[in-house]
């Protein structure tokens, strides 16, 4: 249950974010509903947002890997949701996505992958985990601007994930709408289960 409302004042500001974000997303996004509450934090909010999608030097399947294990990591089910929405709208292999909450125990992922996940999940932790050679791994893999990329987009998530867990928003269904396997993964529902338990 959200710990603040849903329905912020209805600024212009407001009236706009939500019309594009229904015309986007079919739906107004509950995280830009609660940050609508404070002009400044949802103008900041967006802007952020807007830029950071403009970033195209990491891999789409790495950035979508990184991002589901800041936000597994962290317990935003709110962000598992919309996360595997997303991402097979980017033609992520949705196998690689359910299996994040076992990324270790699955056979899914590239050693790259192994180690993007494994630096989400460091630099998630609380303090930070990441070792200099888990980065210079990664460095040799990636490159300096994609690793910057990578660094920039787990802190990112860690922001998101954490401002909607501790506004107590939750799965808002986006996940329902994508076109999960019944096997070879594990469903947002179980994930969302598990992240709360």
């Amino acid at each position: 249950m959200a710990r603040i409302a849903l329905d912020p004042p209805r600024t212009l500001l407001n009236r706009v974010l939500a019309a594009l974000s229904r015309r986007r997303y079919g739906a107004v996004l509950e995280p830009l509903a609660a940050v609508g509450h404070n002009a400044r934090v949802a103008t900041t909010y967006c802007a952020l947002e807007a830029g950071a999608a403009r970033w195209r030097r990491l891999d789409p399947t790495l950035s979508a890997l990184a991002v589901m294990a800041s936000a597994v990591q962290i317990g935003c089910t709110w962000c598992v949701d919309f996360g595997y929405w997303e991402s097979e709208h980017g033609d992520v292999d949705p196998r690689k996505l359910h299996d994040v909450p076992a990324w270790r125990d699955s056979d899914a992922y590239t050693p790259v992958e192994r180690r993007v996940l494994e630096l989400a999940e460091a630099a998630t932790a609380t303090p930070p985990a990441v070792t200099d050679e888990l980065a210079a791994s990664l460095l040799d893999d990636l490159g300096e601007a994609a690793f910057v990329e990578l660094t920039a987009l787990v802190a990112l998530e860690n922001l998101r994930s954490r401002v909607n867990a501790a506004l107590g928003l939750s799965s808002q269904g986006f996940s329902d709408r994508c076109a999960v396997p019944p096997a070879g993964g594990l469903r947002v529902a179980a994930t969302a289960g598990r992240l709360a338990g």
